[in-house]
């Protein structure tokens, strides 16, 4: 084997490594969030991670007198960003009310984030599109409810 050929190998090899994780990660909303625990979460951006798979959004709320700190899932940063919402969009320090779902083991305080209303009435969405949370309404992509509850 050539020095070239050994060094793609190894570069390969780390990239698999470093990737591998990532990809493992990767989950549907049904594997890890309860579509029946719906959470509605108001409190102050004090950390945001725009890292694949998912983007996080960290905020402190304050349940009875104690703050508590929720990490809520959003969409991908490349489906946000064809959304128009980019690092910019929500700030450290921003109020916001998040509305999404609980995480299945409902002692963790993270949950899948679908809408983010700021205190100014703008909504975003954020969740994520097709991966088999609930077709309430909220994402974009759905197709509108026919009346009569049908599509």
């Amino acid at each position: 084997m050539t020095t070239r050929t050994t060094v793609s190998v190894l570069l390969l090899g780390a990239g698999l490594l470093v990737a591998g994780p990532t990809a493992i990660a990767h989950h549907a909303f049904g594997a890890e969030f309860d579509p029946n625990a719906p959470v509605r979460l108001q409190g102050k951006v004090i950390r945001l991670e725009w890292v694949n798979p998912h983007t996080w959004i960290h905020i402190e709320t304050v349940k009875d007198g104690k703050p508590e700190v929720w990490m809520i899932e959003g969409g991908t940063p490349n489906t946000l960003l064809r959304r128009g919402v980019t690092r910019e969009t929500v700030k450290v320090g921003t109020e916001i009310i998040v509305d999404g779902y609980q995480t299945k083991d409902h002692s963790l305080k993270r949950a899948n984030g679908r809408d983010v209303t700021f205190t100014d009435g703008r909504k975003l969405f954020m969740g994520s599109s097709g991966t088999g949370a609930p077709k309430d309404g909220r994402d974009p992509g759905e197709a509108p409810k026919k009346p009569g509850g049908g599509r």
